[in-house]
């Protein structure tokens, strides 16, 4: 007859609970995976496959029970680990959202918003259109697969463990929420640029002809100009989107070392400097 004690009904309800609040957190923070459109059946269901194949091979656990306090303690830093994984990943696709606002509102197509599930609120039909393209290109480049390679070497970088997380990740992530300012700003530049050199041609123009109506035809060259330098652009967005995704990931990767800083040994104390050794003398050369 089959007997089980209560520590290791513990054992094993700690050994898939802490492993799935981490991989649930970055679930429902990672783009693709945490999209509105998918029902939280299915990526509860992804989640539980994940945490399946996964638990076999996390390290050892500590012996805490899961439903007292310090068990408890541990699943919201797990599920804190996980979802600033996954928002590493998010802040590569505001960058490209951002990039679509400032080319949406220099074209002057400010206007034409529609709902975004994704964030629930109003986005430019260029956002929308480049965050597509960015979804697709990351389906293409496998980036989703190499995300759940990073999460199941988290749990080798930061163990699961009872002693709090070090502030170090969040400063990481933090820093690196700066990438969206800085890349939305370079991908919309050639759109912008091409802009302003239009509004400074249609300045001179009105300045040279006073009777040209210029609110009359300044709307069509602005957005036509930028439809067709966004046309051109199009073939060149792959390598700026890939070294995109791969810098998340990466951040993705390094933010649980950043959590786990303060368990890491201290460095050995450097070795004295010994003194060089006198130089010898010189003779200098004679000729023969």
């Amino acid at each position: 007859m089959l007997t089980l004690t209560s520590i290791e009904l513990n054992t094993w309800i700690a050994a898939l609970l802490w492993p799935l609040s981490r991989i649930l957190g970055l679930v429902a923070a990672a783009p693709l995976f945490g999209n509105a459109a998918l029902p939280i059946s299915v990526k509860v269901s992804l989640g539980m496959l994940l945490a399946m194949i996964i638990a076999p091979t996390v390290p050892a656990l500590p012996a805490t029970d899961p439903l007292s306090m310090a068990g408890l303690l541990i699943l919201t830093q797990e599920m804190l680990v996980g979802l600033t994984m996954g928002f590493s990943i998010r802040i590569v696709f505001a960058a490209i959202e951002m990039a679509g606002e400032i080319s949406s509102l220099t074209m002057g197509l400010g206007f034409a918003s529609f709902f975004d599930p994704q964030t629930k609120g109003r986005s430019s039909a260029i956002s929308q259109f480049l965050t597509m393209l960015a979804t697709l290109m990351f389906l293409t480049v496998n980036g989703h697969l190499v995300l759940l390679a990073a999460l199941a070497e988290s749990f080798v970088s930061l163990p699961i463990s009872a002693s709090p997380i070090h502030s170090g990740g969040f400063q990481q992530l933090a820093a690196w929420g700066g990438e969206i300012f800085r890349s939305g700003v370079q991908i919309s530049l050639p759109i912008v640029a091409a802009l302003l050199l239009t509004n400074v041609a249609l300045g001179i123009l009105t300045r040279a002809a006073p009777q040209l109506n210029i609110f009359g035809i300044g709307f069509p060259v602005t957005l036509g100009v930028g439809l067709l330098v966004l046309a051109m652009v199009l073939p060149y967005l792959a390598t700026p989107f890939q070294n995109m995704f791969l810098r998340g990931i990466e951040t993705a990767r390094l933010l649980p070392r950043g959590f786990a800083e303060r368990d890491r040994p201290p460095p050995p104390p450097a070795k004295p400097l010994r003194p060089a050794p006198p130089a010898s003398p010189v003779t200098p050369l004679t000729p023969p």
